[in-house]
């Protein structure tokens, strides 16, 4: 098993959502004799932005980009062949203003290209990242989970489900910035969701 982690917080070794992420990745590998987990910090390392320069390099053939724009391209290539590589991609999520942080979507924007993550066909759009396990873990300084303002979950269900990742799982951490009983509540609660979602025994989507 091929694990990706993926950690998009900003707060480093006190992100809640990486050390959750973190706890998934290392459950899975428990369970998988052999497993490998790469870990992808976008913090540490983070991706550019999809500015004009980059559509301008996307857009352009192969044969004819500047080493610049080769070198643009390049970079989204590295993410894309990594998450075509795993088997299992673990995401820690916090929530940014009631949307994912600009590090992630970076991200998703670097994975998601025309003709090699997902396609256009007669019958519609199809996703070239299938048959994935996708885990979510989640981080948020209040409580949305299930409401309206809650915009994280129906994006990134609708975003990786484009791209053919349909088999997500969701753990939830909220309440963090509520007091610290409502923290230590709100850890604990997704602690023992991991626990559920590694032994399969939470519902897709949940």
């Amino acid at each position: 098993m091929n694990i990706l982690q993926i950690n998009s917080s900003a707060r480093g070794a006190a992100s809640h959502s990486t050390r959750l992420a973190s706890r998934i990745a290392a459950r899975l590998a428990e369970s998988s004799p052999g497993a490998t987990v790469t870990v992808r910090d976008l913090e540490r390392a983070p991706h550019p932005e999809l500015d004009e320069p980059a559509l301008g390099a996307l857009f352009t053939p192969a044969a004819e980009r500047n080493p610049r724009q080769a070198a643009r391209v390049a970079l989204d290539d590295a993410l894309i062949a990594q998450v075509q590589a795993a088997d299992v991609v673990v995401i820690g999520v916090p929530m940014y203003n009631f949307g994912v942080p600009a590090q992630l979507k970076n991200w998703i924007d670097a994975i998601s290209r025309a003709g090699v993550t997902f396609r256009y066909t007669e019958k519609g759009p199809e996703g070239l990242l299938a048959g994935k396990k996708v885990y979510l873990a989640l981080a948020r300084g209040g409580v949305y989970r299930g409401t309206a303002a809650d915009t994280q979950v129906p994006y990134l269900k609708t975003v990786l489900g484009f791209l053919g990742m349909t088999d997500l799982h969701f753990v939830y951490a909220e309440g963090l910035a509520m007091g610290a009983e409502a923290e230590r509540k709100g850890v604990a609660a997704a602690l023992e969701e991991i626990e559920e979602v590694v032994k399969g025994t939470v519902p897709i989507s949940a």
